[in-house]
């Protein structure tokens, strides 16, 4: 929503006054309209249609209490009193009828007004996105028949939480979906903030804080303006925190703060805000072994795991692969604008038969290309059934395995077991390091 868009509606008797928040949030940029008189200016209400109303608290002929309340009965606009008294009681009483905010007069500066009006303004234009953004989503997100194929079981337990404000874990291997029902669960959940994401292994981790908790204009290098974060965008909503597994440690204690106390800070600031954004995190490894590792942190495991969902992988839900590869040759035809093909049972057989090591997302890949290729009515033998076999990727999954335990095993050496010098050698995170000599067995 621009400025230019909000329409503010101000009434108060004092014509000076009057003129002089005009003129201070018209230099604002948004489009006002000022009374003196509290009857005029409900006679304009429909036609204005404004997003705010300002009114004095005491004037003659009708209140502000009562203009309040006769204006609620034609418009939804978020209200803020002015009152000349600057006594708490008066204030309250207008809290207690619907009021958003108050400010009192005098101005002290105009500043006073900028920064009420804007927190309002703030939080209209992030519902507007919000309302928009949801009617995406849950025009993005297929039907729960097809989402949840072969997982009723799971199905039942996103139904069951969705409502509530419990923390949320997603376990699953890698293309699974686990984002897709994390997606879920925020619109089963009626909560009126936004779905935000954000993936921890993607973000460098002198990044990934202010991309979480935002930061103040000067805060860093490169801090050229203020930024919010994720927590603060998410409020009212969901925070999807993916592979949660990849988070340092300084910042996991950081993120146990906001789950145990629900406040935070931008970087740079020294003002706490708060938040209720709903949390679902997401990985592809066992945590609990993270934590029996030392590198994930035992407090925070449990702070997350409060409902623990696994999704299950592409290869445990055979029994639906026919009904899931049919939906998505649908789906991705219609987005490619190609007419539908259909699938050969020789083809299928391939499906059926391969691990699909990468779930529904390489199964997504694999019919995508398929589709592009194909010249016919069906998805032949060259469009899908050629593009993998099971044998060739074990072995080339196993090859590559090989050679990474080998360079794993030459970095320790020449750095006489030295973890963090290896793991600074080979480019990749100690955390992650650890976990692959594990993996691999290596002493």
């Amino acid at each position: 929503m621009n400025r230019e868009n909000f329409r503010v509606l101000i009434v108060d008797d004092e014509k000076s006054f009057l003129l002089l928040m005009t003129k201070i949030l018209e230099d604002a940029g948004y489009s006002v309209k000022g009374f003196t008189d509290a009857e005029a200016a409900l006679k304009i209400l429909d036609s204005f249609g404004p997003n705010l109303i300002i009114s004095d608290l005491k004037m003659p002929k009708m209140d502000g209490i009562r203009f309040m309340e006769e204006a609620r009965k034609v418009s939804d606009a978020d209200f803020i009193v002015i009152t000349a008294f600057a006594t708490v009681e008066t204030a309250v009483a207008a809290m207690k009828k619907g009021a958003a905010d108050y400010i009192t007069k005098p101005l002290k500066d105009p500043d006073q007004l900028r920064i009420v009006v804007a927190r309002i303004f703030d939080r209209q234009d992030l519902l507007t996105e919000n309302a928009l953004m949801k009617a995406t989503l849950f025009d993005n997100i297929p039907s729960l028949d097809i989402v949840f194929a072969g997982m009723e079981d799971i199905l039942r337990e996103v139904k069951d939480v969705a409502s509530t404000d419990a923390t949320v874990m997603l376990y699953g291997e890698t293309g699974t979906g686990k984002s897709l029902v994390a997606k879920v669960i925020h619109c089963l959940s009626g909560r009126k903030g936004l779905f935000v994401d954000i993936n921890c292994a993607t973000i460098p981790e002198n990044l990934l804080e202010s991309e979480l908790f935002g930061h103040e204009k000067g805060a860093f290098t490169g801090a050229l303006q203020q930024k919010k974060g994720k927590f603060e965008l998410a409020n009212e909503g969901t925070i999807l925190l993916d592979e949660i597994s990849e988070m340092s440690t300084t910042l996991q204690a950081k993120l146990l703060k906001v789950l145990q106390e629900r406040t935070f800070e931008r970087l740079g600031s020294l003002s706490t805000l708060k938040t209720n954004a709903r949390v679902i995190a997401a990985t592809n490894r066992d945590l609990k072994q993270m934590v029996g590792d030392g590198i994930f942190r035992e407090d925070l495991y449990y702070r997350l795991n409060v409902f623990p969902i696994l999704i299950p992988s592409l290869r445990d839900r055979k029994s639906n692969l026919k009904e899931i590869a049919h939906y998505l040759v649908n789906t991705i035809s219609r987005r490619l604008g190609k007419e539908t093909k259909t699938i050969p049972e020789a083809v299928m057989k391939n499906v059926m038969e391969y691990q699909w090591p990468g779930n529904i997302r390489e199964l997504e890949n694999v019919i995508e290309r398929a589709l592009i290729v194909a010249k016919g009515t069906e998805l032949n033998i060259t469009g899908i059934g050629e593009q993998f076999d099971a044998r060739q990727e074990q072995k080339v999954t196993g090859d590559l395995k090989a050679i990474e335990k080998k360079a794993i095993s030459n970095a320790l050496s020449q750095t006489s077991g030295n973890r963090r010098e290896a793991a600074e050698m080979l480019g990749i995170s100690l955390r992650s390091l650890q976990y692959k000599i594990k993996e691999y067995g290596i002493a």
